[in-house]
């Protein structure tokens, strides 16, 4: 490792009290597995086959663009791991180079992000679970509260039982994957056909060409397709619990493109040339759609044990993060007090129990709305989505104006094209924003904004006072180190 990719200087210079107290327990094994686990989940378990069947085929190139801005938002977050590896991630990024307002609206959108991104996690669970018939005559709101209870369990061990847990997941998801591609490939060398159509390439163009509904319904599916890459910049806040950062960081983030052209593209184009995309259907998984059709004796059962595994992963981690990022937060004042207790097992339970409350919100979403539960709330985690990915591309464009002005050294691994990758990014966010007003669920996420807002500029003025004493407290105590 050079000496210009870790600059002691700079690390030094901001410290973040929300980092202390945590066990280096997550080895590169971990980090790897959670990474493909942060780049496969509900989002294309679940949600691709309702998007096939609006955007056909042409969803690949959605899954495509969607996916190198994914890219460049862990890569941007990825340098600043390296400049400075914190538990509290890009919330501690914002802290340093936009202050405690900054940090605020940062941790509040991720958290926005994650809680929802849970209930969208328990709907799942519940319609996975409807898909064996032993289960249908439980209401979808029980089967929701019962997998929010066993993950809350397993989180609350140890951040070891955490990456275990995320390890086995992400095993199991990537295997699955694999072999439904293996099989997906013979099936269309073969010329065999599923469920009485024929496959192939041809179905690409043949059902209405490429772009069957014209190009709008592929942008409109955007924002949905970034909720389904919303767990790619988990890996950063693993970074305040391992080891050896330096070394693991770069590998596992650099793996992210190629899992995403595999496994996203790769998978929504197979899913395409298997059945016609009209086959598809919102509530099914696209997998299990092809395995019943195949007719396979329990292999659609098979499929679906996978993707509940998915939806249990990612709630896994949404449990896992938030706790990690409202502890950094509550350290600074900005975040409820007893989110910044820690567990003797090291795990910071506090923020882990907040978010399981908002969760329980959504088990209470789908008593009222099951039909329409998941998609109501993948939009609200778009938003909460693109404020956090967007928070993450500032930080990085602050960071990259201190280091050209000789504050700070940028390490050997960076985001390139800076400053213009960042700007452009930016854009995107918040074009698909714009474009989530023309998707009749998007525009009520649209008109609730100005309630996120409001409720954000009220939650500062609650909590600036004790975030100023905070900090005038810890600026006191450095000066008489000094």
């Amino acid at each position: 490792m050079s000496e210009d990719t870790l600059s002691p200087p700079a690390r030094d210079r901001h410290v973040d009290a929300g980092d202390s107290g945590y066990s280096k327990s997550l080895t590169a094994r971990h980090i790897n597995m959670i990474a493909i686990g942060g780049a496969i989940g509900t989002g294309l378990f679940m949600g691709a086959g309702g998007r096939l069947a609006s955007a056909g085929p042409a969803l690949a190139v959605a899954y495509g663009v969607c996916g190198l801005f994914a890219f460049f938002v862990v890569r941007a977050l990825g340098e600043l791991i390296l400049h400075r590896p914190s538990s509290g991630s890009f919330v501690s990024y914002s802290r340093e180079f936009m202050g405690e307002k900054g940090a605020y609206v940062s941790g509040w959108l991720y958290f926005l992000n994650w809680s929802t991104t849970g209930i969208a996690d328990i709907t799942a669970i519940a319609l996975y679970v409807h898909y064996w018939g032993m289960f249908s005559d439980i209401p979808q709101w029980t089967l929701a509260l019962v997998a929010l209870a066993v993950v809350l369990a397993f989180n609350l061990i140890s951040v070891r039982i955490f990456g275990e847990m995320e390890f086995w997941f992400a095993i199991i998801k990537v295997a699955a994957l694999v072999a439904f591609m293996l099989i997906g490939i013979f099936l269309l060398v073969t010329g065999e056909q599923v469920g009485g159509h024929d496959s192939g390439v041809h179905l690409l163009v043949s059902e209405g060409g490429f772009f069957p509904a014209g190009v709008l319904p592929v942008v409109l599916v955007m924002q949905g397709v970034i909720f389904a890459y919303s767990a790619v910049e988990m890996v950063g806040v693993t970074a305040g619990e391992t080891a050896e950062p330096e070394k693991i960081m770069p590998r596992a983030i650099n793996s992210i493109m190629w899992r995403i052209a595999v496994f996203y593209i790769g998978s929504v184009l197979l899913l395409a040339m298997l059945l016609p995309y009209t086959v598809y259907q919102e509530g099914q998984s696209p997998f299990v759609t092809v395995l019943t059709q195949l007719g396979v004796p329990a292999a659609g059962d098979v499929m679906n044990l996978v993707v509940l595994t998915a939806a249990m992963s990612s709630l896994n981690s949404g449990l896992y993060t938030t706790g990690r990022i409202l502890r950094s937060m509550a350290m600074a004042g900005s975040a409820p007090r007893f989110t910044g207790v820690m567990s003797g097992s090291k795990v910071p339970y506090g923020g882990i129990m907040l978010t399981c409350a908002v969760c329980v919100l959504g088990v209470g979403l789908n008593y009222a709305l099951p039909a329409e539960a998941f998609e109501i709330v993948i939009n609200f985690a778009a938003i909460g989505v693109m404020g956090t990915w967007g928070m993450i591309m500032l930080c990085h464009l602050l960071f990259y104006r201190r280091a050209k002005a000789g504050l700070l050294t940028r390490p050997s691994y960076r985001l390139p094209g800076s400053p213009y990758t960042e700007i452009v990014t930016l854009v995107f966010f918040a074009a698909i924003i714009v474009m989530m007003w023309f998707d009749e669920i998007g525009r009520y996420t649209i008109m609730a904004l100005p309630a996120i807002v409001a409720a954000l500029v009220v939650g500062w003025f609650v909590v600036r006072g004790r975030v100023g004493r905070i900090a005038a407290e810890r600026a006191a105590v450095e000066t008489a180190a000094e």
